[in-house]
């Protein structure tokens, strides 16, 4: 019987030919390639960038969250006695000292001794807390730039000696039990304040004329940071904390670094302000 098929095994050896040339791109392929990159790039940095500032809003909370645990801690220890608060920033009897400003002339922006000196430093001892992560504020001494050191200021109404425009009024908190109307989870504690406008840790607000149902003097005597696309990080006496998105253009107005903005800037119908207002004391007899 004849196989079906033959396997032929040839006598002389296989010669391979690579045919295959190498050649490089052209000018126009290398610029289309140049080009889809560039069109990719421009497609991802928007989103690595709004991951960037996510992380640091989550970073900010996590601060505030430490600075506000700490404040309750302070309180606790103190038969609900609130920490001190002062407009003066060397008093001794205050919850931070140290005044910052863009002046080189000052030692208080880079000056860590303070922070540790704190009331509240006991409960966390960690000198990252005081600085929002997306405040990038720097001081320059002797030819070498240090970034500066705290970013945060509390309530102007929270055991102060005077309160702030509007004493006799408004009340002065002094204890958590005076947290009524507003309640402490609408009492806020610590928030960022703009690297141009922060100077001692106290948040100034302006009650002047505020009434919940008559109209409102409204202006900005310290202004909150906005670092977080529009928005900044605030805590409440409950404990909670959240980055609030500031609606006013006039309340996130741009940052020209070295130029520190006005002391008092009047903003009529700004809701930002309202809502900061609400939020910071009531009237003694509502």
């Amino acid at each position: 019987m004849k196989p079906f098929f033959r396997i032929v095994i040839p006598s002389f050896p296989l010669m391979v030919r690579n045919s295959t040339r190498l050649r490089a791109f052209t000018l126009i392929e290398l610029l289309v390639v140049i080009a889809i990159i560039a069109i990719l790039a421009g497609m991802l940095l928007p989103t690595l960038a709004k991951a960037k500032t996510k992380a640091h809003a989550i970073q900010c909370i996590n601060n505030l969250k430490q600075i506000s645990l700490s404040w309750y801690m302070y309180a606790d220890d103190n038969e609900g006695k609130l920490a001190p608060n002062n407009i003066n920033p060397t008093s001794p009897n205050n919850w931070v000292k140290g005044w910052l400003e863009y002046s080189v002339s000052t030692s208080d922006n880079t000056n860590t001794i303070f922070l540790k000196e704190s009331h509240l430093w006991p409960y966390h001892k960690a000198l990252g807390v005081w600085k929002c992560p997306a405040d990038k504020s720097t001081s320059r001494h002797r030819g070498t730039i240090y970034p500066r050191v705290r970013s945060i200021s509390m309530n102007s109404w929270l055991n102060t000696p005077n309160g702030f425009r509007g004493p006799g009024r408004f009340k002065i908190m002094k204890k958590l039990t005076d947290m009524t109307i507003p309640p402490p989870a609408k009492t806020f504690v610590v928030m960022d304040q703009r690297e141009d406008r922060i100077n001692n840790g106290f948040f100034a607000v302006d009650m002047t004329g505020y009434n919940p149902r008559r109209s409102r003097v409204l202006r900005w005597w310290d202004f909150p940071a906005s670092y977080h696309n529009g928005a900044g990080g605030i805590t409440f006496a409950d404990g909670h904390s959240e980055i609030k998105k500031w609606l006013d253009p006039r309340t996130r107005v741009p940052i020209v670094p070295g130029r520190s903005i006005a002391l008092e800037v009047v903003s009529p119908g700004n809701h930002d302000v309202m809502w900061l207002q609400e939020r910071t004391t009531g009237l003694v007899n509502p």
